[in-house]
């Protein structure tokens, strides 16, 4: 299904603590959750550092606990990243992840942010295209990370 198709709109707005409990059951649905990271420790530390990038999208005939996407964003003065996007899989297809993604885009460059970076599993291919499609390419850079703070 083409965005025009869809027969209702995404209002993107802010987080609100109240949003919590909907956006881990989303990040839930969509098969975003590790172990080895606390998804509440994720939302309390982004609201703490920067609130202002971490975005819910709702349908406009929604209620506040129907989240159906989801985005975080920042900036570290170098690069932009975008972590935990999601769209709930029974929306897929109709143009919403998209639309988040412009929005964090447009957000990005408010901040006069050069470049935008993301990690994707290399296993989860149709993502993989999603981002292709948006004009994402691989970078020639491989990702590390160590972890200073256990989550447990």
């Amino acid at each position: 299904m083409t965005q025009s198709k869809r027969q209702t709109a995404l209002n993107i707005r802010l987080f609100k603590a109240s949003d919590q409990e909907a956006v881990l059951a989303l990040w839930q649905r969509c098969d975003l959750l590790r172990p080895w990271n606390d998804p509440v420790k994720d939302v309390l530390r982004k609201v703490a550092d920067s609130p202002d990038g971490f975005f819910v999208g709702q349908l406009d005939d929604a209620t506040d606990d129907n989240i159906i996407a989801v985005a975080m964003a920042g900036y570290d003065g170098h690069r932009g990243w975008v972590n935990y996007l999601a769209v709930d899989p029974d929306h897929n297809r109709r143009g919403y992840g998209k639309e988040m993604m412009e929005h964090v885009e447009a957000y990005l460059v408010s901040l006069h942010c050069p470049k935008i970076n993301l990690q994707v599993r290399s296993s989860n291919t149709g993502v993989i295209r999603f981002y292709e499609r948006l004009g994402y390419s691989e970078d020639a850079a491989v990702s590390l990370g160590k972890r200073l703070i256990p989550d447990d």
